[in-house]
């Protein structure tokens, strides 16, 4: 909380969710790279299996990245046979991405990973405390982003 004389980082919230935030990247990095996948590569496929037929510019939205590097990551995961997009939009100039079964199996392994690293993050809290975190957490970007409605 901010104090008349400035913020201190030790008692900062929101210093403490960059480090969370940080910290957790840090781990979720460990865990891809031995599967050969960024962060970025796993959220995409993530995105994909829950809300198939996103476009490239969803699809950077929801991992954080801008479109052209969105669109640098599906022709590559194209190319490799992850996700297959139709050759010509049928409706304006999305081309609604879907995964493959490749993409699919890719997937699987990359999911325990992250959920692991998730775990390790969890493990000291009770599942009280793990709902606790999940309400305050989302009452916090509702705030930030002005939904208090919400």
């Amino acid at each position: 909380m901010a104090q008349a004389d400035g913020i201190h980082l030790d008692t900062s919230l929101g210093y403490l969710v960059k480090v969370t935030a940080t910290a957790l990247r840090q781990a979720m990095e460990d865990a891809l790279r031995p599967l050969g996948m960024s962060i970025t590569h796993y959220s995409c496929l993530e995105l994909l299996a829950q809300r198939p037929g996103l476009s490239n510019s969803e699809l950077a939205r929801g991992t954080f990245v801008t479109r052209q590097s969105m669109n640098v990551l599906l022709l590559s995961l194209e190319e490799q046979g992850e996700v297959a997009r139709p050759a010509a939009a049928t409706v304006g100039r999305a081309l609604p991405a879907r995964l493959t079964d490749r993409g699919r199996e890719r997937l699987r392994g990359a999911t325990a990973a992250v959920r692991a690293v998730e775990l390790r993050m969890l493990a000291g809290l009770d599942d009280g405390e793990r709902e606790q975190a999940l309400r305050l957490l989302r009452k916090m970007v509702d705030a930030l982003r002005g939904d208090s409605a919400r």
